[in-house]
């Protein structure tokens, strides 16, 4: 490996590192039930937070609940997982490579 391609990986590595941590301090969030149900997740697809509104707690509700918090972390997560992508899409030039996203 000659000098160059070393400075390359160097340069790419660190550039990784920048948007890793750029990602992990993006925030997006996702909600379902008209804003009953809110999640908020990191660039990483780290969950920070998952909020419920006390009117849609209902012990005889518990599926149709559980259905509003599934919904809200999924669409928190591809949302996550599409601005990732986004952001990684210009340090690897459009190359897929496993464990980046």
């Amino acid at each position: 490996m000659n000098l160059s391609m070393l400075n390359q990986a160097r340069e790419f590595k660190a550039n990784l590192d920048k948007a890793q941590q750029e990602l992990g301090n993006t925030i997006v969030e996702a909600s379902s039930g008209k804003g009953a149900v809110k999640v908020t997740i990191n660039g990483q697809q780290k969950i920070q937070s998952i909020k419920i509104s006390p009117e849609v707690i209902d012990r005889d509700k518990a599926e149709q609940l559980e259905d509003l918090v599934l919904k809200a972390v999924s669409e928190a997560v591809a949302k996550s997982q599409k601005l990732a992508a986004k952001q990684l899409k210009g340090l690897t030039g459009g190359l897929k490579i496993p464990g980046l996203i």
